[in-house]
């Protein structure tokens, strides 16, 4: 029976027609679901030729960049591009005033130049299968959900175990179709990366906050890094004697450019997708999560962004982190606007009624489904509260940098405590905790924390009555007078954990006894106990009914499926291989506004203010604007082309994801959604939701007639007519 349901959920999955534009399609099946729409929209090349286990194929030229990103391989020597954005930490990492990379750019003029970047990963994807029939082995439609995860769990385990047993690789299984379907990924993982170029920000970064998620888009968004092996050419850790890795495949680009209605496809990693939740998750998104998120994160984006305008050093420290809180804050505004705008809830709703009807016309699906939407509605309403105040106290506490960090002492707290516990451990932990903290200090500011504190903690406490809140904070608020300011002081003055000079000695000659310095901390006390306070009052609660809506997600997708059998269903996003595709177009965001699927130098010139820092332009790039000095990248009509628009449905971890042409040629590099269109990760509207990419052309020019590298372009295979 399990069998049977497997293969008829298969054939449901994979043999209607598809659907343009939407869809994150599984590369494995390409060629059978696929392929012929792909071809009747323009695609000259085949499935194989995208992905394929007997013969080196693009997907061996994408891989996972860090932990979040899309990166592509571009020339035989491992040279990879991905995003400005997706290397920022690292490039911030290597800045300082003498050597301000995040203002000035920078570029290795050969190899002995390139910088190392400690903890830094690639993954590239060896091969993937289907492996549901053995993850769901011995598993029972009576079984309860704890006795089920844990069999699947078993198995998973084995699977993973036997997939890579005498090999370099590492192997991953991940649910898909909410845990209907499981795949297999073997993958292979590089960890010498260094960095090769990066644009000045002025570059990389025009625009800023301001134009982040906007249309039209300036943004030369990239950078450049170069994957090291070992002399075998396989993964091996940072040394001298690595050598730059000769990859199976690397991406053949083009200076043809784009046109309107373009086929075009991305191949990469999507993040994190909802597209079939009930219209209660959707609820709880809209009118709990995001509008807490909205609000907290405003607040400290407001204090950086002061800051960092009033000092050159806090621009430098503080640049990631804004960059990465402001990224999810206003994706969040713009999705919130987009579900109301197409009444996504509404449709949901509506589509409930039509599954209730449909449950209802045979007694199996009455027993199977008429409980099911009730069931969902109770689990939401008693969560979305829930969601609230465990986001409203998250965001605030640890909002607040001192007590974030001061949280990451906890195990050698616990290891101090704990009898069985050698001096070693404890000592490998205190040295652990040293190395990090040069990290920390070095992009903290007491002042800035202070002020996100202040700002934080009256909004917690004019949000929450006191019994909604950890005991330590309301003791020490009360004692403050119900002064935040006084609670503020009273903190920053006595933690050990404000300053390195503080901190150092402690860890330099760190004993056993020491932990209770350490525990009697206040800013230690606040993260502990807000982390208990949190995990029994609201953790717990979310993930025991996060495991009863996982279970009922099952059957809800099932029926779905079940319900419109003429529907092509693509599996939601979840950081694994995906492909998307569609054509290059402009939209129209509002009524009498009409947008070009593509922008120019021209327009940087238009945005250019020296005295806003996000739209200061470069002498170097202006007078290459000025002289019309733009090599061979120049577009047929002569301008500069910088990014352009086409209708791939994108999300989270695309970062970085080539966008490729009907050949398979790389002819841009996605780096975001327009605004209008962030809804897509819930509900995708084609005539809204556009990819941004950058023209290639635009960033070979900045490598080549900006930056005087032109070495780098000597690497790379380029295809011009």
């Amino acid at each position: 029976m399990k069998k049977l349901f497997i293969t008829v959920l298969a054939i449901a999955l994979f043999t209607n027609p598809a659907k343009s534009d939407e869809g994150m399609w599984i590369p494995l099946f390409l060629g059978e679901l696929n392929e012929a729409e792909m071809a009747a929209m323009g695609m000259r090349i085949t499935a194989e030729d995208i992905y394929s286990e007997n013969h080196s194929s693009l997907k061996d030229a994408i891989v996972i960049f860090g932990g979040g990103c899309t990166a592509e391989v571009i020339s035989g020597e491992g040279l990879i591009l991905t995003n400005h954005h997706c290397g920022f930490g690292r490039i911030q990492s290597h800045s300082s005033l003498e050597h301000d990379y995040l203002t000035n750019g920078f570029w290795a003029m050969d190899k002995s130049e390139e910088l190392t970047n400690p903890g830094l990963k690639v993954t590239f994807l060896i091969r993937m299968e289907e492996v549901t029939e053995q993850v769901l082995e011995g598993v029972e439609l009576n079984m309860n959900e704890s006795d089920r995860s844990a069999k699947i769990e078993e198995n998973i385990i084995k699977i993973k175990e036997d997939a890579v047993k005498d090999t370099r690789y590492n192997a991953l299984v991940k649910s898909f179709f909410c845990q209907n379907r499981y795949f297999l990924f073997i993958n292979e993982v590089f960890e010498d990366v260094r960095l090769v170029g990066a644009p000045p920000s002025s570059i990389g970064k025009f625009g800023g906050d301001t134009d982040n998620w906007m249309w039209p888009r300036h943004t030369g968004d990239f950078s450049l890094f170069r994957i090291y092996a070992d002399s075998a050419n396989n993964p091996a850790k940072y040394s001298v004697h690595n050598i730059p890795y000769k990859p199976k495949k690397h991406l053949t680009i083009s200076t043809r450019g784009v046109k309107q209605d373009d086929f075009t496809f991305i191949f990469g990693y999507p993040g994190s997708t909802t597209e079939y939740i009930p219209s209660f998750g959707v609820d709880l998104q809209v009118n709990y999560i995001n509008p807490v998120r909205i609000a907290l994160q405003g607040k400290r984006i407001d204090i950086y962004k002061q800051a960092m305008n009033d000092s050159p050093e806090i621009r430098i420290q503080y640049a990631a982190k804004l960059a990465g809180i402001a990224n999810g804050w206003k994706k969040s505004i713009g999705e919130n606007r987009g579900i109301m705008r197409l009444k996504t809830i509404d449709k949901k709703e509506a589509f409930e009624l039509e599954f209730q009807e449909w449950a209802g016309t045979s007694e199996e699906r009455r027993l199977k489904y008429r409980t099911l939407l009730d069931e969902f509605k109770k689990i939401y309403n008693e969560l979305s509260p829930v969601y609230r105040n465990s986001i409203f106290l998250g965001e605030s506490v640890f909002g607040i940098e001192l007590i974030k960090y001061a949280r990451t002492y906890r195990d050698m707290v616990n290891a101090s405590k704990d009898k069985n516990a050698g001096v070693e451990k404890i000592q490998a932990l205190a040295s652990d905790l040293k190395k990090a903290s040069d990290t920390f200090y070095k992009n903290y500011q007491v002042a800035v924390d202070k002020d996100v504190f202040i700002a934080l903690m009256t909004a917690l406490f004019s949000d929450k009555d006191q019994s909604e809140l950890p005991a330590v904070l309301t003791r020490l608020y009360n004692n403050c007078d119900q002064d935040v300011e006084k609670m503020c002081e009273k903190i920053y003055s006595r933690s050990v954990f404000t300053s390195k000079e503080k901190l150092i000695p402690l860890l330099d000659n760190y004993k056993r006894p020491d932990y209770k310095i350490l525990e009697k901390d206040i800013a230690f006390k606040i993260a502990v106990e807000t982390g208990i306070f949190a995990n029994s009052r609201y953790v717990s609660v979310i993930s025991a009914n996060s495991l009863k809506l996982d279970s009922l997600m099952r059957i809800y997708m099932a029926a779905q499926i079940e319900m419109q059998p003429m529907k092509n269903f693509y599996p939601d996003a979840n950081f694994t291989l995906r492909i998307s595709y569609g054509n290059v177009s402009g939209f129209n965001p509002s009524d009498a506004v009409a947008y070009n699927y593509f922008t120019t130098l021209e327009g940087i010139m238009e945005k250019e203010d020296p005295d806003i820092f996000d739209y200061v332009v470069d002498e170097k790039l202006k007078e290459l604007y000025l002289n019309k000095d733009y090599g061979n990248y120049a577009d047929q009509d002569g301008t500069m082309h910088v990014c352009f628009t086409a209708t791939n449905h994108t999300s989270g971890g695309n970062s970085g994801s080539p966008v490729l042409d009907a050949d398979g040629n790389l002819i841009g590099l996605n780096f975001d959604r327009c605004w209008e269109g962030t809804m897509s990760d819930i509900d995708y509207d084609i005539s809204q939701c556009r990819n941004i990419g950058l023209d290639i052309r635009y960033c070979l020019f900045i490598i080549d007639k900006f930056a005087g590298a032109g070495h780098l372009i000597d690497e790379m295979t380029i295809v011009a007519d």
